[in-house]
């Protein structure tokens, strides 16, 4: 087997132990930092490196690590995996996707137990499911945006194998897989990249302190380490997917960036394995270029997060203007109405949460709806409040459905987060698990002190290293049985069943939308063909003018059809779908 590494930093030797032998490694002639030995290993046979007589670390393209980021690499025969399901692929048109945390999907928090549970994903309708960081981190729980190997798949959550099995089983319902990659920045704990070469520079610098290198000396072969992961997921272990986490934070000057060669290192392995495969980007640019074609001088990823609507939607629903929902909450019914029609709310416009100009406009008659993503909830906006409560702990369930209609009958490729189609009473709330004592005590409070500033008591705010906290995030599934948990369910599953079977509600055609609404009266309209979407967000009834009658499809609370006069009479809190009569 042929072991190598890129190990510039080493000065005179490297070592190679493998099951607790030490091997000289030779330097490669023509590929510069480059050190490669051969030796015979098997599937789990345990390895590192050592430069310079040092002490034996990781490899830092390790595909599996037993014992966590600090202990040694183990080697990983893909080969031997006997594939269940001839896949043909799960492309983004039509989607409708699942964020999902295996660490509180379930109680047990690995995927083996995440995968028995994907029948009820099949049974709701979804299409794909959105797994969160998978990579290594120290300790068992966390949310997993502090991954240090992003080859490898977390121990605790059963490593390579069992990621291959969940993928089996996933493909086997007909569910596609999507997984969150981190390229931004690695963990502050159990990161030995910094020890092999120019992985970070100071050339730039980030919320996580000195930048990934992907644009200073030394930076080929970085970008080389991250694309080469990225297209790892998606050919050995047949993930559809990636979500690329905040494409933002990506210091990259160079002409042609970091994104662009992923997207089309992709696009070009898509080709070779003849299955769709596809990027979505976490990105707040409010720049429609991060899914242009690069054809047209885009970057050409396939798809991105759209914050915008989430914002809009969400002080629709709550008044909430902290933050930078300030921006959306003067009008919250016409931003809505905006990032419906127009996708970005801000589009070139004044953003008085940054203090300047922001965005750029969306070209509606040529870009594809399905290339933005629109949800209520993700991890982010539950996990990131202060107590990681979900729409569900301070809305009706009325506001609720009018929210999943929205969601999934608008023109974007839907999202929703877990749970959320129950209204889980559950929160997600932020915890960690470093094992290092000094790191964990900073987490801690760091965390307490950033929302003390915005006028929480410190006490209230839950301990991110109590295993109580990751404990109360875990879903309860016994919800789904009761109401108004079951009637929720029923609705989400009509909604998504609708999306299916109506063409309408998939159509690409981003200037076909209309939306009309009344800010004081708190009502919108969506139209998507020869559908109407009408939702009343106020807790008075509404008399909404259509202009026409209608024959109605799906309705949560008090509705009566228009009559000769094109009036549709909507209950506070409710909501409607009729189809032109």
């Amino acid at each position: 087997m042929l072991f190598e590494v890129w190990a510039p930093h080493a000065e005179e030797k490297v070592t190679l132990r493998l099951e607790g032998e030490d091997l000289p490694m030779q330097p490669a002639q023509g590929r510069t930092g480059w050190w490669f030995t051969e030796a015979p290993a098997a599937d789990g046979d345990r390895y590192g490196f050592a430069l310079d007589g040092g002490p034996v670390r990781p490899d830092p393209r390790a595909r599996r690590l037993p014992d966590g980021p600090d202990g040694l690499a183990a080697v990983v025969d893909h080969g031997r995996h006997v594939w269940q399901r001839d896949w043909p692929g799960l492309g983004l048109k039509g989607a409708v996707l699942y964020e999902l945390h295996i660490g509180t999907y379930t109680a047990e928090g690995t995927l083996d137990a995440a995968a028995g549970r994907l029948e009820e994903l099949a049974d709701l309708g979804v299409t794909h499911v959105e797994l969160m960081p998978l990579c290594p981190f120290p300790g068992t729980h966390g949310w997993g945006y502090d991954g240090v190997a992003p080859w490898a798949v977390h121990e605790p959550y059963g490593g390579p194998e069992a990621l291959k099995r969940f993928v089996d089983t996933a493909h086997g319902l007909g569910l596609g897989v999507v997984l969150d990659v981190v390229h931004n920045h690695l963990g502050p704990a159990g990161n030995h990249l910094p020890v092999y070469g120019p992985y970070f520079t100071d050339t730039h610098h980030t919320p996580w302190g000195s930048a990934v290198n992907l644009d200073a000396a030394g930076s080929d072969e970085v970008r080389a380490y991250f694309l080469g992961s990225a297209l790892a997921w998606l050919r050995d272990y047949r993930i559809d997917g990636l979500r690329l986490d905040a494409v933002h934070a990506l210091a990259d000057t160079r002409a042609l960036t970091f994104l662009e060669e992923l997207a089309a290192a992709v696009d070009a392995l898509s080709a070779d394995l003849g299955r769709p495969l596809f990027l979505i980007a976490e990105s707040d640019l409010c720049d429609p270029r991060t899914t242009a074609p690069r054809a047209a001088g885009g970057i050409g990823l396939h798809a991105q997060w759209n914050d915008d609507f989430h914002h809009a939607l969400h002080t629709a629903l709550t008044g909430e203007a902290q933050g930078y929902y300030a921006d959306f909450a003067g009008a919250p019914m016409a931003a809505l109405a905006k990032t419906l029609t127009r996708v970005f709310f801000h589009d070139g416009t004044y953003s008085t949460f940054r203090g300047r100009t922001h965005g750029r406009p969306v070209d509606v008659t040529g870009t594809p709806a399905q290339r933005f993503l629109a949800y209520a909830q993700t991890h982010d906006q539950i996990g990131n409040r202060a107590l990681g409560d979900r729409l569900s702990a301070t809305l009706s369930p009325g506001l609720l459905a009018c929210a999943a209609a929205l969601v999934l009958t608008g023109p974007h490729t839907p999202m929703l987060f877990m749970g959320e189609e129950w209204g889980a009473g559950t929160p997600w709330q932020y915890f960690t698990d470093h094992t290092d004592p000094e790191l964990a005590e900073a987490v801690r409070t760091g965390r307490r002190r950033e929302f003390a500033e915005h006028g929480w008591d410190a006490d209230e705010i839950p301990d991110p290293q109590a295993p109580a906290t990751r404990e109360r995030s875990c879903l309860d599934r016994a919800e789904r049985e009761r109401e108004p948990h079951a009637g929720l369910l029923a609705w989400y599953r009509r909604l998504i069943a609708l999306r299916r079977t109506l063409p309408d509600l998939t159509d690409p055609d981003l200037a076909a939308v209309k939306v009309a609404y009344d800010e004081q009266g708190r009502w919108l309209v969506c139209r998507r063909g020869d559908l109407r979407v009408a939702v009343n967000l106020g807790t008075a009834p509404a008399a909404i003018p259509l202009g026409g009658g209608g024959r109605m499809v799906a309705s949560w609370g008090d509705a009566e059809v228009p009559g000769d006069d094109g009036v549709l009479l909507l209950g506070p809190e409710s909501c409607v779908l009729l189809a032109r009569s």
